[in-house]
């Protein structure tokens, strides 16, 4: 029995991102689609988000136009493919702090959104920090930071220090610090409920870009890539995506980058009428296919 439907929702999408941001070092080898992306995850009675998108207005905006972000579309929009309204969203995970994954925070009245103390903490000193240093928060916008101390004040932001199980029933939370961000962390679903699952699907956040960064490619295959930013250390990157591969038994298909165009090859998916694509990675017991 599944506890949990997941899909992988596209809600904007760079239609030519360099190379080398996805995989660290292929330099001058052109150009790739990639799909900005969020994950909502479904149980009988509740709803569930890792990561939110951009807040597409203001500087949110301003960066997407910097970073040609396409096609963007609301939560309410994307979220009503799958017959989920925003305010229907207990919980948010957020995996790191970068303005594609926090920036949507105003568009969930109701949910308490998780981050890492590190994450939080962190990009609040890197935004003291003289402008000579301003490369650190490239993909980061300010008022994405603010908004999330302010929900400290609401009572809405839960800080976590490290991994934490049963956020939710069978949902865990792994931190992997000093990695792609400060305080990146990943989302483990173990979809039995059981601690020793063999139903478990892992949200990698940013630690992944794509499945090459995990089974290597050309005279690379069979080694791990990391993915081309990290503010932290690729040392770290490489150590995590041998963790999170090791929870699901090394089964490449369940570490899910949600950035990975190529998720349509393996999960059912369609493309809606908005031109975003929804990918189905599994049902819960009674939950309608979203894609056929």
């Amino acid at each position: 029995m599944s506890a949990y439907s997941i899909w992988v929702l596209e809600y904007s999408y760079v239609s030519n991102y360099h190379m080398s941001g996805i995989i660290y070092g292929a330099h001058n080898e052109g150009f790739r689609k990639l799909p900005y992306c969020y994950v909502l995850i479904k149980g009988k009675d509740t709803a569930a988000m890792v990561d939110v998108g951009y807040n597409n207005k203001d500087y949110g905006a301003a960066m997407a136009t910097n970073f040609g972000v396409e096609n963007w579309h609301s939560a309410a929009t994307v979220l009503a493919e799958c017959g989920v309204k925003p305010e229907q969203v207990s919980n948010v995970f957020i995996t790191h702090a970068h303005f594609d994954h926090l920036g949507g925070t105003d568009d969930f009245p109701a949910a308490t959104f998780h981050i890492q103390e590190q994450e939080l903490t962190k990009w609040i000193w890197a935004m003291s920090l003289p402008k000579k240093f301003s490369w650190l928060m490239g993909a980061t916008d300010p008022g994405d930071i603010l908004r999330a101390v302010d929900l400290a004040r609401q009572g809405r932001l839960s800080v976590i220090d490290g991994d934490r199980e049963d956020v939710m029933p069978g949902i865990d939370l792994h931190a992997a610090l000093d990695s792609h961000t400060w305080g990146s962390m990943y989302v483990a679903v173990r979809n039995d409920g059981k601690s020793n699952s063999a139903d478990t699907w892992v949200l990698a956040g940013d630690l992944i870009y794509c499945f090459e960064n995990l089974r290597g490619r050309g005279t690379n295959a069979g080694s791990y890539l990391p993915v081309g930013l990290a503010v932290g250390s690729q040392t770290n990157l490489l150590l995590a995506t041998h963790k999170m591969l090791g929870l699901v038994g090394h089964e490449t298909k369940r570490v899910i980058p949600i950035h990975e165009e190529g998720l349509k090859d393996i999960f059912p998916s369609r493309i809606t009428k908005q031109g975003l694509r929804i990918t189905e990675l599994c049902l819960a017991d009674g939950e309608p296919s979203r894609v056929h």
